[in-house]
């Protein structure tokens, strides 16, 4: 009897995958352990719940920007050689910052400029990261890549409580320059990648002899035009803006509630919000085993959209050890939810027209974001934190159910397919 050919499968673990893997890895582990210090810092300086939002929105607000800008040229030039010119850039950064609070110039308006610089950075390298990191994917691999993208990500989150602990007994300079060596060994090993970008040649043959400028806002135009056309990529975007107003609203209000609640309040905030880590580490390797039937995809997401949300509106209310419980939920929620929406609309999306997407998406949901910071910054200096949160995370329901659910023809087609 004639024996069918085996099917060969492509390796996921290429070295270019490897290497965008390890770097980014590298990279976040100084980054969680500078970040959550530095809003430690502003709390304990302050002792403002507004000026913490006013903090976090100025880190945001260039995201609002910078992507929508960014992503026409990110689909022309190299998104390999902006990556690791950006993390070359940032560890720099961090050290001219170790410097300066060493000498004791700390004031909130110093720290506000350092915030909106790597804003601008941060905001230009995700969409560069997001629309390059696709293209070092084998074929077949994508649920099993953004699992394993997903779960290192999470895993990074475990340096937050050494980060409140080396804050508490030593300050913020160590941690900013321990953020600037791992960035430039990032950004080292970045430049051994070797991936061809051949969308590069593609957006060439597109080029007019307009000036860079114009080209630009041509691009920008295209690409917004492209999203609007799109109805299940503009209903996945409109969601997520409301999910980023949303997850604005909690970053603002988490850590200020637990500190002003308990004794020691960071510490129990990093263990509820650690077991959604949990979770999604949890998740993440449950799903690089996993493989999720095509056709369920779409209802997953829309049900763990629902959950999630009602979860994080109510759980304030309930003893810590059931919180622990219920962000634990949303961790493998969370996870699941990611991987089918970044896996399906990166496959969905023509690569020429990933830097667009991702910088149009990315704008979108700084939007919501910022917004989110913002009015809850504002309504918690005279409004009860746990109301304002399940207020927010109810309408968050509600968007979900009419433009996920509402828009389901068009965003099962991206949802529901295979890798």
């Amino acid at each position: 009897m004639e024996q069918q050919p085996r099917e060969v499968k492509n390796p996921l673990w290429t070295k270019d995958f490897t290497i965008i893997t390890v770097g980014s890895v590298i990279s976040m582990l100084g980054n969680v352990l500078s970040g959550f210090a530095m809003g430690l810092l502003v709390l304990d300086y302050t002792k403002s719940t507004l000026l913490f939002a006013v903090y976090n929105v100025l880190y945001m607000l260039p995201h609002a920007v910078m992507p929508a800008l960014s992503g026409p040229f990110l689909d022309r030039f190299s998104r390999r050689k902006t990556i690791y010119t950006l993390d070359f850039i940032t560890a720099g950064l961090f050290v001219v910052m170790a410097l300066v609070f060493a000498g004791g110039y700390f004031n909130f308006a110093l720290l506000a400029a350092f915030c909106v610089i790597l804003g601008i950075i941060g905001s230009v390298y995700r969409v560069a990261y997001d629309s390059f990191y696709p293209l070092l994917i084998s074929e077949g691999n994508y649920s099993k890549a953004y699992s394993v993208a997903s779960t290192l990500e999470t895993l990074t989150m475990v340096m937050t409580p050494l980060s409140a602990l080396i804050y508490n007994k030593v300050g913020i300079v160590p941690l900013f320059l321990f953020d600037a060596v791992t960035y430039l060994i990032a950004a080292i090993m970045e430049t051994r990648i070797t991936a061809q970008e051949h969308y590069i040649d593609k957006q060439k043959e597109n080029r007019t002899e307009a000036r860079m400028g114009r080209q630009m806002v041509a691009d920008f135009k295209e690409g917004m035009r492209y999203l609007w056309s799109e109805k299940g990529l503009l209903a996945v975007a409109i969601y997520f803006c409301f999910s980023a107003f949303a997850s604005g609203t909690g970053q603002t209000l988490y850590l200020p509630f637990f500190k002003s609640t308990f004794a020691n309040g960071e510490y129990i905030f990093m263990i509820v919000w650690g077991m959604s880590s949990v979770g999604r580490a949890i998740g993440g390797g449950l799903h690089y085993k996993l493989h999720l039937p095509k056709e369920k995809k779409f209802a997953i997401a829309l049900a763990v959209y629902i959950t999630i949300n009602l979860l994080e509106g109510t759980y304030l209310y309930a003893p810590i050890p059931l919180m622990m419980v219920m962000c634990f939920i949303t961790g493998i929620g969370g996870v699941t939810s990611y991987n089918i929406r970044i896996a399906g609309t990166q496959r969905y999306v023509p690569d020429e027209k990933k830097g667009r997407f991702n910088g149009a998406f990315g704008t979108i949901e700084t939007v919501g974001m910022v917004a989110g910071e913002l009015i809850a910054g504002a309504l918690a200096e005279f409004l009860p934190i746990r109301g304002i949160i399940s207020g927010v995370m109810g309408l968050t329901i509600i968007a979900a159910i009419v433009f996920i659910g509402g828009g389901k023809k068009a965003v099962s087609r991206i949802y529901n397919t295979e890798d």
